[in-house]
């Protein structure tokens, strides 16, 4: 007898969060590590150059695993990292243990690493504010996400423009906003991989960006632009009208992520792979 798809699906989703991810805890609940006093309102940030530094990512082929969304609108609509979510078999948003809310539309940026999820519904949406006049360099950003499959977040410090520059499953060029990471979950180590997708919010508690890559060497984190995110919002005809996420501050940031986490308005969101979605669940 053959196993309805949806059955297969909802297997390899549990399998996914079950073995990889122990997702009954959405909270971060170790200190973070304290910033240090820093002098952020220098000049405004530039608009992108043909001089800008290049910065060379990979993307490799599509396999089963999670990044990070947050919702933008009531109506269902979520933001996340393209190379989280493109060319995925099924996606789904984590809303419990082992549960997950299908998504049933993906539309991706040709011209940058974000991607826009649909489900039938989403939590409080999140504000967004998109002005890049409002940027200036050395002010301070909040990553919040899902580092390593697991709650965590992030704290930096805008350094100035570069052009990223993706190549592998896809191929793009786009300018992004370079950040020098500060401080991070103190239990917390190596690769912030899992943060792709996530909100990266200015201390007002508004969304400026995603995150999107990182160079663990050059302690960097790479947001996609203000500029690619309203690009995105417009060619799909959407005007989020959300609210602001908790203020942040340098001594607290880690509790607001939780916060945030708790009521979903940032989530997990798992990619299940052709390969694996035809494999029987052990």
């Amino acid at each position: 007898m053959r196993i309805p798809d949806w059955v297969i699906y909802l297997l390899v989703i549990s399998a996914i969060v079950w073995a990889m991810f122990r997702l009954d805890n959405r909270r971060d609940d170790s200190t973070t590590t304290q910033i240090p006093g820093v002098e952020y309102e220098g000049p405004a940030l530039q608009p992108a150059s043909v001089f800008d530094p290049e910065v060379l990512v990979e993307v490799g082929p599509v396999a089963s695993g999670v990044g990070t969304a947050f919702a933008i609108d009531q109506d269902g609509w979520w933001m996340t990292a393209r190379h989280v979510v493109a060319d995925c078999k099924d996606v789904g948003i984590i809303v419990g243990r082992r549960a997950a809310a299908p998504v049933r539309a993906i539309r991706v940026a040709p011209f940058a690493d974000i991607a826009l999820l649909k489900t039938d519904r989403a939590p409080e949406a999140l504000a967004l504010h998109l002005k890049e006049e409002d940027l200036h360099v050395g002010q301070l950003a909040f990553h919040v996400g899902f580092p390593q499959g697991r709650p965590g977040e992030a704290v930096s410090q805008l350094y100035g423009r570069e052009k990223l520059i993706a190549r592998g499953r896809y191929n793009l060029e786009e300018p992004v906003l370079s950040w020098a990471v500060l401080g991070h979950t103190e239990r917390m180590g190596g690769s912030l991989a899992g943060m792709s997708g996530g909100p990266v919010f200015d201390e007002k508690g508004n969304v400026i960006g995603v995150t999107i890559a990182e160079s663990p060497r050059r302690g960097r984190l790479y947001t996609a632009s203000p500029a690619s995110v309203s690009r995105l919002l417009g060619l799909a005809n959407l005007k989020p009208e959300g609210d602001p996420g908790p203020a942040m501050t340098r001594q607290k940031y880690g509790q607001e992520a939780d916060e945030l986490r708790r009521s979903l308005r940032v989530a997990q969101v798992v990619c299940v792979a052709a390969d694996a979605a035809a494999q029987p669940v052990q």
